[in-house]
């Protein structure tokens, strides 16, 4: 029991990272759909690259879409629309016009003649009546360019009729039918009968929305999705036969049956077995790939927590959209991955875990050949394309170039496919379109995870970076020859940081902000004594020295007080290593030769260097202060200042705990010394 305690004690970020593999692995293989994968890979227009296919069961050949499409859009131009007579209509038309023929019967010029009005409003009735029979419809917009013949359901009492436009009377087709069928008779007034008739008449028959709109529904449903069988045994299609438009239909049936079967099918849990199998490899991988090339990264738990919380919110985002059903995969903003992943570590780490993520996809997306490749052609891009993320315009170029590089590689495999661009989808462009677009998001997301986890990007790197900020803005007003110092250091550690391989905008900040510290007692560091009067006169050599080593604490807390991210306080910490006051020291040990020293008294408390930039900055802060003290500058001096400096930091192991060679040491050096010779100004000696 004491030895498993143990192991668990001493083992805890092993088992930590293993757990959080365990969790990442079952969460993305949880939103997978649990379905089995069609064993061959095939392209329309390719050859056939496999052994000859034999049908396994019998299955039927589903319609491709655009053949659905041509027979929906044909149901929908010969579907026959419905009308619906209005009986209440007719009722309402003889009350108006009994009501108004009694009203104005005076105006007529039988109007003294009783049986004239008894025979004009029978006239009348029976006219109305015979075109009620038949009907007025109402024009409606569905009926625009249809030809007299155009047959229609008319519904009348629960009864569809088919009858003709032609059959039935318009509001101008009417009026030609009064004329016509009004009787002749002298003892009717025909002129009042038509005034009557026309003052009264009103449609009524009317266009069904529902009942058309319906009708079109159930024939739409009942739209066949087969075209054909294919019987078990049949040949499908043979090794080396070029893939038509027909043979990749069946093959499309097949792959589609397969899966129904396959996904329904007592085999669910060895699909979910190997679901978890291809899962756990693509995430084993990046972490072999961690432990060997970026161990930092793999020793660090947060941020193995970052990276793993990545594959699973990419894979969560991409089935959940599959689920509902979105207008295509390719909308979705998938390069945002490297992009988020290059804002806090390297190009290789930023491309390998995109790799990783898109094959891990592959397990879900449709045509997964087409989207891996697709996908990693446009990450591969985009990494390039941010090679820092220091200003905005170029995340917008990024966004551009992935926009430019998903059209013509998806150009590239639909000439390939189809042979021809006269049937090209153009709607895929707007997914690709979206989907950079929804790139910009990045910039959100790099500052939530910055909070979440503690990184630091170059965006904020950049904000730390400007000198007017709050806090070098008082470093510049307390201790204006430290924040000249700060200025100077950032330049060198910056330059040489470039040609070494290291973070010169990381490197650079450090630099600004690595002795925050002198503002408590400013006058106390030489650079900041402008008056003559120097107050460690009045104190001991070890006081001095505590005053000195004293700025590293303060400046954490400074820092602190302030929010500056750990790495930079990192450099506050690191910028003198383990090594002593000097000036102090020597001081103290030149007066006092017999007196047992206490070296921690002058010692600084470390810790070391630890990265390339504190070695970085170490080197620069040191060899700019030495500097100050040189009496003539000229090139030896200046060689000999740097060689010692550097030198007796190398001899005291300052930079053991460091990723720095030699060969980095020495190309600082050299970069060193040409920087102070510049800031020096030294010149040729002009002949007198």
């Amino acid at each position: 029991m004491k030895n498993f305690v143990y192991t668990i004690g001493h083992k805890h970020e092993v088992i930590y990272k293993i757990i959080l593999m365990i969790v990442c692995v079952l969460g993305i293989v949880y939103f997978i759909p649990k379905e089995g994968k069609f064993r061959y890979e095939y392209q329309k227009g390719k050859p056939w690259l496999h052994e000859d296919l034999i049908a396994p069961f019998d299955f039927a050949i589903y319609k491709s879409d655009e053949e659905l499409a041509k027979e929906k859009l044909d149901i929908k131009q010969k579907s026959k629309q419905y009308f619906k007579v209005n009986p209440k209509v007719y009722n309402e038309v003889i009350a108006s016009v009994i009501s108004d023929f009694n009203d104005n019967w005076f105006k007529s010029v039988l109007s003294k003649d009783k049986f004239a009005q008894e025979k004009s409003l029978d006239e009348t009735k029976r006219i109305l009546s015979e075109i009620y029979k038949i009907g007025i419809i109402q024009y409606n917009e569905v009926l625009e360019g249809k030809a007299d013949d155009y047959t229609i359901f008319l519904v009348e009492n629960n009864l569809a009729e088919e009858v003709e436009l032609k059959e039935l009377f318009t509001i101008v087709t009417v009026q030609n039918f009064v004329n016509e069928n009004i009787e002749k008779n002298s003892r009717i007034d025909q002129n009042f009968i038509k005034k009557i008739i026309e003052n009264s008449l009103k449609q009524n028959v009317f266009f069904d929305a529902n009942t058309s709109s319906k009708a079109l529904n159930d024939l739409l449903d009942n739209i066949s999705l087969n075209r054909d069988m294919k019987q078990k045994g049949e040949r499908i299609i043979s090794r080396g036969d070029l893939i038509d438009e027909n043979d990749y239909q069946v093959l499309e049936s097949l792959k589609k049956e397969y899966l129904t079967q396959y996904g329904g099918s007592s085999k669910f849990y060895f699909i979910v077995a190997g679901q978890i199998v291809l899962v756990s490899i693509c995430i084993a991988m990046v972490f072999m790939f961690l432990y060997l090339f970026r161990r930092d990264i793999f020793l660090n738990n947060q941020k193995v927590t970052f990276i793993l919380l990545e594959f699973f919110l990419i894979s969560l985002m991409t089935n959940v959209a599959i689920k509902l059903n979105i207008a295509s995969v390719y909308i979705l903003p998938f390069s945002i991955m490297p992009m988020l992943t290059r804002a806090f570590f390297d190009t290789r780490v930023a491309l390998f875990m995109h790799i990783a993520s898109m094959l891990i996809l592959g397990l879900v997306v449709p045509n997964p050949f087409e989207f891996v490749l697709l996908q990693l052609i446009g990450g591969i891009f985009t990494i390039f394309s941010i090679i820092n993320m220091r200003n905005r315009k170029q995340v917008f170029v990024s966004v551009a170039i992935i926009f430019a590089v998903y059209c013509l590689t998806y150009l590239g495999f639909y000439v390939i496919r189809e042979g021809s661009l006269k049937t090209f989808d153009w709607y895929i462009i707007q997914w690709f379109f979206v989907s950079s677009t929804l790139t910009l998001f990045v910039y959100p997301l790099i500052y939530v995870f910055e909070k979440l986890f503690g990184f630091i990007s170059d965006v904020s790197l950049m904000e730390l970076s400007d000198i007017n900020t709050p806090l070098l803005r008082e470093l510049s007003i307390k201790a204006p020859g430290t924040f000249q110092h700060s200025l100077q250091v950032a330049n060198l550690a910056e330059e040489a940081a470039i040609k070494v391989g290291g973070s010169a905008l990381l490197v650079r900040v450090g630099a600004l902000y690595h002795d925050i510290g002198k503002m408590e007692n400013p006058m106390y560091f030489i650079e900041n004594q402008f008056t003559g009067v120097n107050p460690h006169d009045e104190l001991t050599f070890e006081e001095s020295a505590s005053v000195i080593i004293g700025h590293v604490a303060k400046g954490i807390e400074i820092a602190k007080k302030n929010n500056l991210p750990d790495q930079i306080i990192d450099f506050i910490r690191t910028h003198h290593g383990e090594t002593k006051a000097e000036y102090f020291y020597r001081s103290h040990l030149k007066n006092y030769p017999d007196e047992v020293i206490d070296v921690k008294a002058f010692q600084y408390p470390g810790p070391l260097p630890f990265s390339k930039e504190t070695a970085i900055l170490m080197m620069a802060d040191s060899v700019e202060a030495a500097s100050r003290s040189i009496k003539k500058y000229d090139a030896e001096s200046i060689d000999s200042i740097v060689e010692r400096v550097i030198g007796r930091q190398v001899e005291e192991n300052q930079f053991v705990n460091s990723d720095i060679t030699f060969k980095d040491i020495t190309i600082i050096k050299k970069i060193l010394k040409k920087k102070l010779m510049n800031i020096y100004h030294l010149r040729i000696e002009y002949p007198k």
